[in-house]
């Protein structure tokens, strides 16, 4: 299938966000055209970023359009304007993501939609069956999809309730109305297919040793996703950054391939694992 080309407004929202001012050291009339050329720009770019939200359907379509390598660019540019003044260079490197790392997912034709979230892993996922969980081990999900809040954690729950079966559960790993020990104790019975949380309770989890990553197969970014404010998961330092920690997770960092074929992951003997955002 036909790979469709980024828009050009994709990189200039993020440009957007982390462009610098004219310096007050121009010369004014130097510094009043630049300001005036300035604010064309901005006004521009704002035009041009307002048609990648669709308001309707909730979602920032420029994710759709993403290869892995701007998608790890997108990434890096969001961690240098969320720490940018605390970390150092070596720290932000730390928190990104290589493009090599992501699985492509631009194929995908439908809009990344709650609903659509379902056909979406079908159609990408490592796992052949997406109703099956590890026969013994408990707590160990082929899946893992982070969201940037309880409530819309909640809703992805809902909606992955289509690949429970039987005693295979979907995991809630998120603190809206859920406990630790309350999560902890469901994992800890239950054979778990499917697991959605935010990014700080699950590094918790895996901390814990409730929640395994032994049968991972994929980890989904709910990076489309937009509130009323049309903000998604990327746009908030609160969940941007705990959501890039537990990207780099090690076990994670040494498992990503951007391979087309099972099996083919990174390291000896590690298990493939795809990163992708939806």
């Amino acid at each position: 299938m036909k790979k469709r080309k980024a828009p050009h407004t994709a990189t200039d929202s993020t440009s957007s966000t982390l462009s610098q001012s004219v310096s007050e050291a121009q010369q004014e009339p130097v510094q009043k055209k630049a300001k005036k050329s300035k604010s064309k720009k901005k006004a521009k770019r704002s035009e041009e970023d307002e048609s990648l939200f669709d308001t309707e359907k909730g979602i920032n379509t420029a994710f759709a359009f993403m290869d892995p390598m701007l998608m790890a660019d997108y990434l890096a540019q969001k961690i240098e304007w969320a720490g940018g003044n605390d970390l150092s260079s070596v720290e932000l490197g730390d928190l990104g993501v290589q493009g090599t790392s992501i699985y492509d997912t631009t194929s995908f034709q439908s809009p990344r939609t709650l609903d659509n979230m379902p056909s979406f892993i079908e159609e990408f996922a490592f796992t052949k069956d997406i109703m099956k969980a590890p026969k013994k081990e408990k707590g160990a999900p082929h899946t893992i999809i982070v969201a940037g809040g309880g409530m819309r954690a909640a809703g992805v729950v809902r909606t992955m309730r289509k690949f429970q079966s039987g005693d295979v559960k979907v995991a809630k790993c998120f603190a809206k109305h859920i406990k630790m020990e309350e999560a902890v104790k469901f994992l800890g019975s239950h054979k778990v297919g499917v697991a959605v949380g935010t990014p700080q309770r699950l590094i918790d989890l895996v901390d814990n040793g409730a929640l395994k990553l032994s049968h991972l197969d994929q980890l989904l970014v709910d990076a489309s996703h937009i509130d009323e404010k049309k903000r998604g998961v990327l746009d908030m330092k609160e969940t941007l950054m705990p959501l890039c920690k537990w990207l780099n997770v090690r076990q994670f960092r040494e498992s990503y391939t951007a391979s087309p074929s099972e099996g083919e992951g990174k390291g000896d003997g590690q298990r493939p694992l795809r990163l992708m955002f939806y």
